[in-house]
């Protein structure tokens, strides 16, 4: 007698991701755990009278989606704040941010997001100076898509205390003016922390800024107000047909409120939360990453992992290069850590048998944290760590190699190459410089080498929707004739928000792909994802989403 199921899902195509058994028709559910894969007649035979059977209509149905990086606290709370990606020109920012100001008469600070580097015009700056013309009297800051440069008006900055500059530590800046006085633009956490403080996101941002836990402990009332955002970014996460996260921040704090709404019943998504080293730490503090690791090991909620930061981002030409930026020839960027602090806590994170994943842009940057994984391997052994570099936005001939040869996962995120999704080419490109291009989100050039390749969005840093970034993995042309060609097959996209995302987790015996004894983690699409043309991809859409064999989400 066939098991019964909970669910099935019927009428399907199903992309099981699975070489063994690629394609299905139906699927059977029970306990949270895949049963049955097979045609529509072999899975009816699971179905009794308490069986809830979803019919999919033809369409798509495939593993959920992993989401293997993103800032899933932080990307709540902006889900409210005024969004400026496509806006461009001084009018049309004018109009935006007066109109959000208007509706928001009691807010201390305004905040806005998604404002490009050339939100004005291709050579115009930001500085303070044009945000005094828009709201002269509210304190009012906008961030860059990258999230590592804020742009202030004069009242955020005297609010905050750095009109008049203030000392920071490397890769750090707040720009100050021939007139002695900050022009507008910070680079980096440091510089622009205080304005976020200030704007009531300070426990939100904890697991970015310093990795600690909020001092003093949040009352019940401020407890409740950060579940309530947490859960809040759950629900865009399945939404979108996301079943499970790697977060790239993180801190106690944040595993609390997880397992709090985990115990409501709420936790629609599975999530890894790492702990976030910085450079004022001391090797001593993993003591924390291995307890976070101990105490949260379960399907739903867990560590084990430890997050860094080498660099900033090429924009703000805080990434760190090998070679001078090409539109800045005196200069390579300042690391976060020297070689010497990195190569001790990567062995020592290594020791206690702790994932390493290193935010590394510049070639510079994924050469150092290579090096360091190499010190690290050569004095603990090699072992099956699958230590990441997040982003590789520029690497050079020589590392692409070391991938492979020291098992180093490359996570790499598909919106965010220079005129991919809307984002402008320049002042990236140029930044680079035409002599990097070649080697510059080199996804497929590093897959052909022998790298394990996972994608993901960074949101909010890109949007969150995994289809529009295979989209933009598939559809990815050279910036130049002659460049290699770094686009993927639609296979090999949704594998890289599947499968490659189950085993950077180490998770691939239990996730990723749709088998029996895996666990009941799917979405299914608005239409067959196979037959629309690449440059369609993002009309399809999740209409449910699945995970643990519950739904989550349903359109």
């Amino acid at each position: 007698m066939p098991q019964k199921a909970d669910l099935i899902v019927v009428n399907a195509s199903i992309l099981t991701m699975d070489p063994d058994t690629p394609r299905a028709e139906a699927i059977a559910i029970k306990g949270g755990e895949i049963i049955a894969i097979a045609d529509r007649e072999a899975i009816l035979q699971h179905q009794d009278s308490d069986t809830r059977v979803i019919d999919a209509k033809g369409s798509s149905v495939l593993p959920g989606f992993i989401e293997s990086h993103m800032h899933l606290f932080a990307g709540a709370a902006e889900l409210e704040q005024l969004q400026l990606m496509g806006v461009h020109g001084f009018e049309a920012l004018s109009e935006a941010v007066r109109k959000y100001a208007a509706a928001r008469p009691n807010q201390l600070i305004l905040q806005a997001q998604g404002a490009d580097y050339t939100i004005l015009s291709a050579t115009e700056r930001v500085t303070r100076h044009h945000l005094d013309r828009i709201l002269p009297d509210r304190p009012f800051v906008m961030a860059a898509p990258d999230h590592h440069t804020v742009w202030a008006n004069t009242k955020a900055l005297e609010m905050a205390g750095l009109l008049h500059g203030k000392t920071l530590g490397p890769g750090n800046e707040i720009v100050m003016g021939s007139d002695g006085l900050a022009e507008g633009e910070l680079r980096e956490g440091e510089a622009f922390g205080p304005l976020l403080v200030l704007a009531g996101e300070g426990r939100v941002r904890l697991g970015l800024a310093t990795g600690g836990e909020p001092d003093p402990k949040p009352t019940a009332a401020e407890q409740a107000s950060d579940r309530a955002i947490m859960k809040r970014g759950l629900e865009w996460c399945a939404r979108h047909g996301i079943t499970s996260i790697q977060n790239m921040d993180g801190n106690l704090h944040q595993l609390e409120l997880l397992s709090e709404i985990e115990a409501e019943g709420g936790l629609l998504c599975r999530v890894q939360i790492p702990f976030h080293y910085k450079n004022f730490m001391t090797v001593d503090a993993l003591e924390k990453a291995s307890l976070m690791a101990e105490r949260y090991k379960s399907e739903w909620i867990s560590s084990g992992m430890v997050k860094v930061f080498m660099d900033g981002v090429l924009d703000s030409w805080t990434a760190v290069m090998v070679e001078p930026y090409a539109d800045r020839t005196d200069w390579v960027g300042e690391p976060l850590f020297t070689q010497e602090q990195f190569n001790e806590v990567a062995t020592e994170a290594d020791r206690r048998g702790l994932q390493i994943a290193v935010h590394a842009i510049g070639d510079g940057a994924v050469r150092s944290v290579l090096d360091g994984y190499e010190t690290a391997q050569k004095a603990n052994g090699k072992r099956d760590s699958r230590h990441r570099i997040e982003h590789i936005e520029v690497t050079t001939e020589a590392d692409i190699p070391r991938f492979a040869n020291l098992g180093v996962l490359a996570s790499m995120q598909p919106p965010h190459p220079p005129g991919s999704m809307g984002l402008p080419l320049e002042p990236t490109v140029s930044r680079i410089g035409k002599k990097r291009w070649p080697l510059s989100y080199a996804w497929r050039t590093l897959k052909n080498a022998g790298a394990r390749i996972v994608f993901a969005s960074d949101w909010p840093v890109s949007p969150i929707d995994p289809i529009a970034g295979i989209q933009a993995a598939v559809v990815r042309k050279p910036w130049a004739d002659g460049d290699p060609d770094q686009s993927f097959s639609l296979h090999e996209a949704i594998a890289g928000y599947t499968v490659e995302g189950a085993y950077a987790e180490f998770m691939e015996n239990r996730k990723g792909t749709l088998k029996p004894g895996y666990v009941a983690d799917l979405v299914i699409l608005s239409g067959d994802i196979e037959a629309v043309d690449p440059h369609d991809l993002h009309t399809i859409r999740p209409v449910t989403t699945i995970c643990g064999g519950k739904v989550t989400y349903q359109a």
